[in-house]
């Protein structure tokens, strides 16, 4: 088996119909297995599955397991060579999936890739290549003086921006949307971390594998569309497609804040004299409060 491809859905029935379709159209030649792990949707996507897809290997939970316990289902059990995580807000191009196999093959010191990723408005997702979030990169970033000094790299390093898009580069970290990995590493560094609900379970995985040395890239080679936030219902230019609830927006809202705390404590606390962790655990909370604020 060369790919197999573990999809997590939740309430995104519509968004992964389009998604599925694009996968059936980029499969080609490609010897791969699909698993959708649906985390107990209401909104029927798990008898559109089994109506509509009867090639998907559907896994159904009776709750909401979250992000990575989803996908850790699937991927005890997957059988590729390389293995895609891919969001249910995706659309594949129909080479997408021969040239990153393809990549892959001719570049066996490469442990995680991922394409270009497109938001809707043709603009680049800056999640698909970033640095990881150190105290100061995150302080420009969430106080905005990044943007200030845009093209100042010391105030500027959260996203990885200052390298031309077209262009192919390493990264600390990609995007849960698209990683592509090598099956081989995945079970050496291990699964997603179950503590990550969701959000940040896709950024320590990276960490972890930068830490024992594993190469991730990017490559413009080929792309994505990524309708961004589709599953959480809090980003502006996709809010429109959830059907998410607004206690689940809130849940959703505390889950991005948590995971930066829980990436902190993991990775950086150790790191840190008291007298910046006990700021960058205020800021979090400061955060957490003011995107609830907003919530609508």
């Amino acid at each position: 088996m060369k790919l197999s491809i573990v999809i997590v859905s939740y309430n995104t029935k519509e968004l992964l119909e389009d998604c599925l379709k694009s996968i059936q159209n980029a499969i080609g030649k490609i010897e791969t297995e699909t698993f959708v792990v649906d985390n107990n949707s209401e909104d029927g996507t798990q008898k559109e599955v089994k109506k509509n897809f009867p090639w998907v290997k559907l896994i159904a939970n009776n709750q909401n397991l979250g992000f990575s316990k989803a996908n850790n289902v699937a991927l005890k059990i997957v059988k590729g060579e390389y293995v895609l995580i891919l969001n249910p807000d995706t659309v594949l191009q129909k080479d997408t999936l021969s040239k990153m196999a393809d990549f892959m093959d001719q570049n066996p010191d490469i442990s995680m890739a991922t394409c270009k990723v497109e938001l809707k408005s043709g603009k680049l997702d800056l999640d698909a290549r970033r640095r990881f979030p150190t105290p100061w990169r995150s302080f420009c970033h969430f106080s905005h003086i990044s943007k200030i000094f845009k093209n100042v790299n010391f105030f500027s390093e959260y996203y990885m921006d200052d390298i031309p898009e077209d262009q192919q580069h390493e990264v600390d970290a990609c995007a849960g949307a698209f990683m592509f990995i090598r099956s081989k590493d995945l079970k050496k560094v291990g699964f997603f971390d179950e503590d990550f609900f969701f959000y940040g379970e896709d950024l320590d995985l990276c960490y972890r594998f930068r830490q024992q040395g594993l190469k991730i890239i990017y490559t413009p080679i080929t792309k994505i569309i990524h309708y961004k936030g589709a599953s959480s219902g809090i980003k502006k230019h996709s809010k429109h497609l959830s059907k998410i609830s607004k206690d689940s927006k809130a849940k959703a809202i505390k889950e991005s804040t948590r995971a930066m705390e829980l990436f902190y404590n993991k990775h950086y606390k150790s790191k840190y004299p008291f007298f910046v962790t006990r700021p960058v655990l205020l800021a979090i909370d400061t955060l957490t409060l003011i995107r609830l604020m907003r919530l609508k």
